[in-house]
């Protein structure tokens, strides 16, 4: 099919986008010492695995096998975003990195000091001397949407200085692997070596920095993630003013709202951030937060989804106190909840199955009281146990030996005495919620008890 005049003069022309931005763009290679081969195993295992969001870096460093003493290399882009030398890249381009070194267009190598980084955003500030050098010209307030046009420059698979095009396929995209950035999807071809590299829009700014694809295969598919910039430049600012970044914490696991949990919490749509567990001495228990609160707005700003609510709280001022608005068993109230600083590091509690008083009831599951102990090294606070499931409404929801149960339609539930008192007493034919908390993880599903 051979395009008219008219259709052809709707694609926009990057030449002079790309000619301004491309000597800014910079070419990241690393080396590193040979050290074990436990990264090509881990390496190669994650390549088999269907349906993941990839790191892609161009190569990346392989173990030496036994006797060979070759350093290992790896290759990634990156850009310069201050006359002073600040370099930008993606963190998996230079971890491990014993060496880096940043090539730019005008071939000066120079190697490169790692200022600061932050794992959970994959972002790293680097810094090169050398004047004379270029810069790109960067938009944190860039309004960016499904459709519009967008270049990407990088050196995918070593070839430097390549340019794509595409189009944004959405924005405030949440991963698996990342709760706290709002990821620009694209479907602009994106490769290994690309990594760390500038998302542009037409008027030559950058807008992202591309970090992650979807892939079966490895290699493109159509799925391209990058950071938006608003976020990396906060994250730029915080490296250089104190070498490490904080975020805001509020202590609450949460989970999405689907039609049958807005109905059973009473909810005239899917909306909102329920909470599934508070944890404990966090500034949500402090401020009086509870399991089944659905968190409707945080500091003045709507959550519509659950996956809004880590990116606002993580971008919310430690020490900041903040107006939460809550739904708790059908009523409207407003917390207020002084933010704390993000820990570092979570510690996974072991939750084991107990025993104690078999009991059965309408959902046909039989249930065990938590003792004193029991509940100590579960690190539940009340509860019951699932001893059995047999037939009835606790088999068609999946339900398990070894779930713990510790609310049922917004009331706690502290022996199986209790349990079965609120089962019960429920309404039939209509949507429950029920709190579970499976292998360590908190969480709300729905069930109904239909009559007889």
């Amino acid at each position: 099919m051979t395009l008219n005049t008219a259709q052809a003069r709707s694609y926009p022309d990057f030449t002079e986008l790309v000619e301004d931005a491309s000597p800014a763009v910079v070419n990241i290679s690393t080396r590193q010492e040979p050290k074990s081969r436990q990264r090509l195993q881990f390496h190669e295992f994650n390549r088999d695995l269907p349906d993941i969001f990839r790191d892609f870096f161009g190569k990346p460093f392989p173990p030496p096998g036994k006797g060979n003493k070759t350093p290992a290399h790896s290759l990634g882009s990156g850009f310069i975003v201050s006359q002073d030398g600040y370099v930008l890249t993606n963190n998996h381009v230079i971890s491990g990195a014993d060496e880096i070194i940043v090539r730019l267009k005008d071939r000066r190598e120079l190697e490169a000091k790692v200022i600061g980084a932050d794992e959970r955003s994959d972002l790293v500030l680097l810094k090169i001397e050398a004047s004379d050098l270029p810069v790109v010209k960067v938009n944190t307030r860039a309004v960016i949407k499904p459709g519009q046009w967008v270049v990407a420059i990088g050196s995918p698979f070593g070839f430097e200085a390549s340019v794509t095009a595409g189009i944004v396929s959405a924005t405030g995209r949440n991963l698996p692997s990342e709760n706290y950035v709002p990821f620009i999807q694209t479907d602009v071809a994106i490769n290994p070596g690309n990594s760390g590299g500038p998302l542009l829009n037409l008027e030559g700014e950058v807008i992202g920095i591309n970090s992650q694809i979807y892939t079966r295969s490895g290699g493109f598919m159509g799925l391209s993630f990058a950071i938006p910039m608003d976020v990396a430049m906060d994250v730029v600012k915080q490296l250089k003013d104190k070498g490490y970044v904080s975020r805001g914490w509020l202590g609450v696991m949460i989970q999405g709202m689907n039609k049958a949990l807005a109905e059973s919490f009473d909810l005239e749509k899917p909306m909102g951030a329920l909470v599934a567990e508070v944890l404990e001495s966090s500034p949500a228990e402090k401020s009086g937060f509870k399991s089944g609160d659905i968190i409707l707005q945080f500091d003045g700003q709507e959550i519509k989804e659950s996956s809004d609510l880590p990116y606002i709280v993580g971008r919310t001022p430690v020490g900041k106190q903040v107006n939460v608005d809550i739904l708790r068993k059908g009523e409207k109230q407003t917390l207020t909840v002084t933010i704390g600083e993000l820990p570092d590091k979570r510690q996974a509690v072991d939750k084991r199955q107990s025993k104690d008083q078999i009991s059965s009831n309408r959902l046909g599951i039989t249930v065990k009281t938590l003792t004193t102990d029991e509940k100590e090294q579960s690190d539940l606070a009340y509860g019951v146990v699932v001893d059995k499931v047999l037939d009835g409404p606790g088999r068609d929801v999946g339900l398990r030996p070894g779930d713990f149960i510790t609310d049922i339609y917004n009331e706690k539930v502290d022996s199986a005495e209790s349990f079965n008192e609120i089962v019960d007493k429920l309404p039939a034919n209509k949507s429950i919620p029920m709190r579970l908390v499976r292998h360590g993880k908190p969480g709300y599903i729905t069930f109904k008890i239909t009559d007889e």
